[in-house]
């Protein structure tokens, strides 16, 4: 059995958002995300996200200018995330590792952070042209650091059949909000990782 441990703060498998640079600010990044996945961005206003960090609505507002700078700042930024790691991890000259590496990434993400992964599904529209514009920018290259593995590991497989098992496999990987109840950390990460393996090699 592989092992997911949650990751210590900071590493970018699950740590806090920007927490190298602005505790405060990762902090409330973080209650944010549990509120507007629970609640839906409309359901959760400014005030409530202050609250759930012990800030008023003044001192909230030296962090962020209010609750949409909150919601672009927190999918821009686990956009990068993904990206940097994914270009990282699948740098491996070897295919099959990098693809292993990048399924471990993603799996561990996932289960670290299924609040951001059901904000991202449902609210990446309420964010800014200009940073939906980024984060839609980032989300296709990272996309296409899987299917550059893909091809490497597959040189037959047509350009349009990779990309198209790329997002099936996220689909399934992105399932945790609603999928992992069920099992303890690991047993679900085996679970994800054979079944988006498997599904990758059937492309």
């Amino acid at each position: 059995m592989t092992s997911y441990p949650a990751p210590a703060p900071g590493d970018p498998a699950g740590g806090p958002p920007l927490a190298a640079v602005n505790p405060r600010r990762a902090e409330i990044l973080a209650a944010a995300a549990e509120l507007f996945a629970s609640r839906g961005y409309h359901g959760a206003s400014i005030g409530d996200v202050g609250r759930a960090v012990g800030l008023t609505g003044p001192a909230l507002y030296r962090h962020f200018s209010g609750k949409e700078a909150v919601l672009a700042e927190m999918l821009v930024d686990i956009s990068e995330r993904l990206h940097a790691e994914g270009v990282r991890r699948a740098a491996d000259p070897d295919p099959g590792r990098a693809l292993d590496a990048l399924l471990r990434w993603h799996i561990a993400f996932a289960l670290d952070n299924p609040a951001l992964i059901t904000v991202h599904e449902r609210e990446l529209d309420n964010v800014p042209q200009p940073q939906r514009h980024e984060v839609r920018r980032l989300q296709r290259a990272y996309v296409e650091e899987w299917v550059g593995v893909l091809r490497r590991l597959r040189p037959g497989l047509p350009d349009g059949r990779t990309r198209a098992a790329v997002h099936a496999c996220f689909g399934l990987l992105n399932s945790t909000p609603r999928s992992a109840a069920g099992l303890d950390r690991d047993a679900m990460g085996d679970l994800l990782h054979t079944m988006a393996r498997a599904a990758l090699d059937a492309a």
